[in-house]
């Protein structure tokens, strides 16, 4: 469970490097603040469509196998990137890395069933989705500091390296895991036509991510806009984003994924709005981290969503959970991008603030649809 943990930490800090390196690489690359958000876009759309391909082609070959090519290559995506010439063979790099963070998450996100008994599933599910914000943590600001102090190549050789580092312990670590049951095309529409649990897990995982996004992909200039922190303090507030992350992972861990959703939801409906109209460094930073403290808890939270409601289709509600996930952070990229550039740097977090309050009622349906009466 750690080296899958460790191949999530690598492929989320793969997918979200460009996010502290916004501003450096669009005046090295010679793009706006927008276009290099298409950094993050790309990959995502990429990893929204390969998640249910990957999933569904791999069909009878051991887990462990795909799963180290996938790391094998995101890591070679990387080491392209550091040597790339141009923005246009940034992105095409950026391609690669969407198709292994899509595929090594749909396959990786329901081992835990798997690999440990039932009783310990959802603190093993946490453990591994615990690489989402440790990514935050430490892959996003040392990427940060390493893009600054370094250099962009830099950073994107560095997280080369660590792709490596993280195949070597897959190799090592990671038991022989055949296929439990062959999964094919039309049982995925099928699993939301007749699963509605499934169905609104998927509708909040959009709505969520894409809200995030909207904003986060532009913290940055939020940060500096906005709040009026200086640039050369934003990789250690998105360190302390990040450590607030991890707390949020493992407190939802534990706890019922309906009643953690529609709190964080609510959390980050309120966060996001302020963020975007409370001016001043301690209101910035103090957002920041409640933001990371909430934000957290998403990426277990709507795991254990599909685990439950599908708990004989794991793999194949993972992989619709995955290929939303990623098609919404491509879409709140490109949506706050949009606002960045349209109109100002506020308008991306207040556009996120929309969409997790449309979250929250979602999943305050779907309690009240599940258990009349009480929240579930």
């Amino acid at each position: 469970m750690c080296a899958v943990a460790l191949g999530i930490f690598c492929l989320i800090t793969s997918e979200l490097l460009p996010v502290g390196l916004l501003t450096p690489v669009g005046a090295d690359l010679g793009v706006s603040d927008g276009t290099a958000g298409l950094m993050v876009t790309v990959p995502g759309l990429v990893a929204g469509f390969c998640a249910p391909l990957v999933t569904v082609r791999a069909g009878r070959i051991d887990r462990r196998l795909v799963l180290c090519v996938l790391i094998a290559l995101t890591a070679a995506a990387n080491l392209a990137a550091a040597v790339a010439p141009s923005f246009a063979v940034v992105l095409a790099a950026r391609l690669l890395v969407g198709v292994g963070v899509g595929g090594f998450w749909a396959v990786a996100g329901g081992l835990a069933v798997r690999l440990v008994p039932e009783r310990h599933v959802g603190r093993a599910t946490a453990l591994v989705f615990g690489g989402v914000p440790t990514a935050s943590v430490l892959g996003v600001p040392a990427g940060t500091l390493l893009g600054e102090h370094g250099g962009l190549r830099t950073a994107f050789a560095a997280v080369g390296a660590l792709g490596l580092v993280t195949l070597t312990a897959l190799v090592l670590l990671l038991p022989p895991l055949p296929p439990s049951r062959h999964i094919t095309f039309p049982e995925l529409p099928a699993l939301l036509r007749e699963n509605r649990a499934v169905r609104a897990g998927v509708a909040v995982t959009f709505l969520v991510v894409t809200g995030q996004f909207a904003a986060y992909t532009f913290v940055r200039p939020i940060l500096q806009d906005v709040s009026g922190i200086d640039s050369g303090l934003v990789s250690t507030l998105l360190l302390g984003y990040g450590v607030a992350g991890v707390a949020g992972n493992f407190l939802a861990g534990a706890r019922d994924v309906y009643r953690t959703l529609l709190v964080i939801s609510a959390a980050l409906a309120v966060i996001l709005a302020l963020i975007a109209v409370l001016p001043g460094p301690v209101a910035g930073t103090t957002l920041l981290l409640a933001w990371g403290l909430a934000y957290g808890g998403v990426s277990v939270s709507v795991q254990g969503w599909m685990i439950k409601a599908a708990p004989a289709a794991t793999e194949a509600a993972t992989s619709l959970m995955v290929a939303v996930f990623n098609l919404a952070i491509a879409a709140g990229a490109l949506f706050g991008g949009l606002a960045v550039d349209g109109i100002s740097a506020p308008a991306a977090p207040l556009g996120g603030a929309a969409l997790m309050l449309l979250s929250a009622l979602t999943v305050r349906a779907t309690a009240i649809r599940r258990r009349p009466g009480r929240l579930g």
